[in-house]
């Protein structure tokens, strides 16, 4: 394969602009942590539950539960690992990389929301939830010896959404949320500039050894639509539906290129390997959520929560340059569903415990569709919480979820036509877990 700047400069491109990596606490890329309550039972009471304003964030006919006016405000905290083991890798004519950096790509995250709600009269209700429902962080060494598929992936996206619901009759709320979505993207990952430039024949370079690190930062605005439903079938029994749909992102940035060492500092200086603008779409996926809360006794109540997502919109991921070349990606991730199951038990009237259980399916399909961005895997949930009421009008609610990530493996081939031309082979068994910590305080007026 004949190697030219220009090429250099697109494969940084193109091997930095992967928009797509796991957060530990959900698949894919999805965020749920917009409440400490429904983290507490494992996300099971997000459909039904209906407890404090936050919920409208899963559905938005929640608010129609919860009379008069209340405003409801947390915080999580997500700890992820996601780490690499028995990693091989080498470039795209075999020649074996090494490396003693650790795989440890893990990044802790703080997930902020807010939401407010006021009961306009006996039939509407008002509400405004501010949260993030994707994101994700993941930060690997520079050196070490994945560098070539990723080095930093972030995405923060938040939405804005005014919710409105109709109370249709006593035991029905209908209700409709508009989405005003921000993203924002950075991503980085090596070039091996030493291989590249070593076959053009310049004495200096040496495979592996003169890297340049490529970084690509872009946002946009998108928007969409959320529905929901709320039915009281009984004084005991409430089903939830809600809908949210997806939403269609351009990001459009920067590529910034930076040397490690002489050489690739010089390759840059003389105009071998520049910056350059670049955007790329992605669609974050539409889902559906369906749940039951059931009053079992005056004390304990129990609940369930089915959770489709459309990830299979995510099949591929194009990439435009400023100069009218583009490339595109191959994902091919599939829909998933998650599942849980959880009960709350009144001690008293100032405090509820909480527990649940849940499984979650990632997206991607197989080991040659994992990447360091993507160390998806299936996981298992258990949470723990308790509220704290010390008023009528007060609640405080901290919670506690640990997912358990099954042990998957990834095999990232490259050959000289292939999308991993420029980053090489990559394989090895990835470790997936994560702790999160959430807290969260609601007030009534």
């Amino acid at each position: 394969m004949q190697i030219t700047p220009r090429t250099l400069t697109v494969a940084i491109a193109l091997a930095s602009a992967t928009l797509a990596a796991g957060q530990a606490a959900a698949s894919g890329f999805q965020v749920r942590e917009q409440s400490a309550k429904t983290l507490a039972n494992a996300f099971s009471n997000a459909t039904a539950g209906a407890e404090d304003a936050s919920f409208m964030a899963y559905n938005p006919a929640a608010i129609g539960n919860i009379d008069g006016s209340q405003v409801a405000g947390g915080v999580s905290y997500i700890d992820a690992t996601f780490e690499l083991q028995d990693a091989e890798a080498s470039n795209v004519l075999g020649m074996p990389y090494a490396s003693d950096a650790s795989g440890e790509g893990g990044e802790a995250a703080v997930v902020p929301s807010f939401a407010a709600k006021t009961q306009l009269n006996d039939r509407w209700d008002l509400g405004l939830a501010i949260y993030s429902p994707y994101g994700l962080s993941t930060k690997y060494d520079e050196d070490w010896i994945g560098r070539y598929h990723a080095i930093e992936t972030e995405l923060k996206t938040i939405d804005i959404q005014p919710t409105l619901n109709y109370r249709a009759t006593d035991r029905l709320d209908l209700a409709v949320g508009l989405r005003a979505q921000y993203a924002d993207a950075t991503l980085s990952n090596a070039i091996d500039f030493g291989a590249a430039a070593a076959q053009m024949g310049s004495p200096l370079a040496t495979p592996g050894q003169n890297d340049v690190i490529g970084e690509l930062t872009g946002d946009d605005w998108g928007y969409g639509y959320t529905l929901g439903a709320l039915f009281q079938a009984t004084e005991r029994t409430r089903f939830g539906v809600s809908y949210r749909s997806e939403v269609d992102l351009t990001l459009e940035g920067d590529l910034d290129v930076s040397g490690t060492d002489p050489v690739s500092d010089g390759a840059i200086a003389a105009g071998q390997v520049s910056d350059m603008g670049g955007s790329a779409d992605l669609t974050t996926p539409a889902s559906l959520n369906l749940g039951v809360n059931h009053q079992l006794t005056d004390r304990l109540t129990v609940m369930a929560n089915a959770e489709w997502t459309e990830w299979s919109s995510f099949d591929e991921l194009v990439v435009e340059f400023e100069d009218g070349s583009n490339s595109t990606t191959t994902e091919n991730w599939d829909d998933t569903w998650a599942f849980s199951v959880g009960a709350n038990y009144a001690l008293n009237q100032q405090w509820t415990l909480r527990g649940g259980l849940g499984i979650d399916q990632t997206p991607v399909p197989d080991a040659q569709h994992r990447t360091p961005r993507v160390p998806d895997s299936d996981r298992r949930w258990a949470s723990l919480g308790a509220t704290y009421q010390p008023t009528q009008n007060l609640g405080i609610t901290a919670g506690y979820l640990h997912i358990f990530g099954d042990d998957v493996d990834m095999d990232q081939d490259a050959t000289p036509t292939n999308e991993n031309a420029s980053r090489g082979n990559l394989s090895g068994n990835y470790e997936v877990e994560a702790d999160v910590f959430a807290l969260s305080m609601d007030y009534r007026f």
